[in-house]
Parts: C-alpha cells; structure tokens; sequence
C-alpha cells in the first residue's frame, strides 16, 4: 500500500500521482515536485490517501517541498519569460519560413528546459529554430507538435453553448467521440452544430452518450410494429431520456404517446 496525493500541473490538466513524503499537504496549496522533465510546481486537487500497488505507477516520485514565496514568485518569473519566449520564435518562425504555428510556451520551474507547442499539417524541420533558440535562451529547448483539440486546450475559448470550453476548464483527458454518438442522440450532423472551436466533435457528445446507449437497449426501433391496449401500431418517434414511445395506430388512425414502464405493463414490450 502506498500513501499519495493527487497533483495537477495545469488548471485542467492530467491528474499525478505522488508521495507526500511526509509532509502535510492539503488540497490547493501549491507543492514543488520532480517529475520526468525536472523539477516542477504543482496544484494539489485530491487528499492524502491509501491505494494498492495496482492503482499507481510505480516507483512513486515525491514532494520535495510545500511551495514558498519564493516559488510563487519564480513560477510568475517563468510565466513571464515564457510570454517574450513566444514573441521571439514567432519571429524566428518566420525568418525561418516554417509552415508551423506556435501555440504556447512553457519553462519547467527550475528553468532548465523551455517547451514550445505548435501545431502544423505535417512534419517540420525545424533543427536549425532549435540550435538558434537554444543559443538565444541558453538552456535546453523542445519542440513539441500538439494537435488541434490540444490547441483549444491550452488557448481557451468560449464554446457553441456559451460557456468556456470543458477541455480549458475541467476535462484532464481527451475521450473518444464518435459520429456515432450524435446520430444515437437525434441531433442534427450538420458539422458545424456538433463540432467544437477546435473543428472536432464536442466533446460533449459524450457526455450523456452512456444514458442514450442504455435507452437504446430498452425502447424499441422507429418503424417497429407493437401491439398496445389501443390497438395495433408503428413506433414513430421516441424521446430517449423520458423513455417515452410515440405510436401511429392504425385504427383508427391517430398518434398516441406510451411511456416505457406502460408497454411493459400492457405486454407490448418486455422489460
């Protein structure tokens, strides 16, 4: 059994999993961290607990410190580097005449690696960008090719619904979404009312997706013939969530609405 803290390193990024190495932390305060790509400030977003060797990866990396005033102040520092960082590879961009969009930057806390995303349509050379950077910015450089749901990620937006968009605010991981899902849920597939900013499916198709798959199980298919208490008819319309069946009897002919539980009850359908 092994201790651990839930941390975070961006506002809704992938949750990570680290000792507490006996300090007393709590969720929200700021902790400093060593991770794969060096020494890191995080956000603690789940409490101390216990879990089994299975539900972690394992050997665990720990605290090194609650975050201080000083930390604070680095981590505003890096920000504020990380902003004239991108102006200035924006303009080696250019001078380069890279078919690349720079989308953000980041410095690890310790300032010993400068991460730039960008996105592109395929590959880029970009080996002569990295040594100029490198040799303007004097540490280590990476260049990382992000793909467009990432892109909305890190940049943020306000969404089709009016609200910021899930990925910037609270979503840690991307989910498949299918076109699949849209036709479960009735809704229209025209591309530009399902799709997001970043020109992909809404991530919010999947949302209520394993409620319509359910429904889907229970109610039958539109055009299926049932037998109900008003007589023979023809499924003609059906509202998944409220399980709520519209049938067109044939005689006389008229369109009635049966809820689940009431075909079940009179026999029509089997629960």
């Amino acid at each position: 059994m092994h201790e651990v803290i839930g941390v975070r390193f961006k506002k809704a990024g992938k949750i990570y999993y680290f000792s507490p190495a006996g300090h007393d932390v709590q969720v929200g305060q700021s902790v400093i961290v060593e991770t794969a790509r060096g020494i890191e400030n995080a956000y603690v977003v789940k409490e101390e607990r216990t879990v089994g060797s299975d539900d972690v990866v394992l050997p665990l990396k720990k605290v090194i410190r609650l975050a201080t005033a000083d930390d604070h102040k680095q981590v505003e520092e890096n920000i504020e580097l990380a902003r004239q960082a991108k102006d200035v590879c924006k303009e080696k961009i250019i001078e380069h005449d890279l078919d690349m969009k720079l989308v953000n930057v980041e410095y690890t806390f310790d300032r010993n690696k400068a991460l730039f995303y960008f996105t592109a349509e395929g590959r880029v050379d970009f080996r002569a960008l990295v040594k100029e950077l490198a040799s303007i910015f004097r540490t280590r450089i990476e260049l990382r090719q992000i793909g467009v749901r990432d892109e909305a990620k890190m940049l943020g937006g306000i969404g089709p619904c009016g609200l910021i968009l899930c990925c910037s605010t609270f979503l840690g991981d991307f989910e498949p979404v299918s076109i699949k899902m849209a036709k479960d849920q009735n809704l229209s597939l025209n591309p530009a009312k399902i799709s997001g900013l970043c020109g992909r499916l809404m991530c919010c198709l999947k949302y209520e997706n394993d409620e319509y798959e359910q429904a889907k199980k229970e109610l039958p298919d539109i055009g299926e013939q049932i037998y109900t208490e008003e007589g023979k008819g023809k499924v003609a319309g059906l509202n998944m969530l409220e399980r709520l069946i519209q049938v067109e009897m044939e005689d006389p002919a008229r369109t009635l609405e049966f809820s689940l539980e009431e075909l079940i009850e009179q026999g029509s359908l089997t629960g």
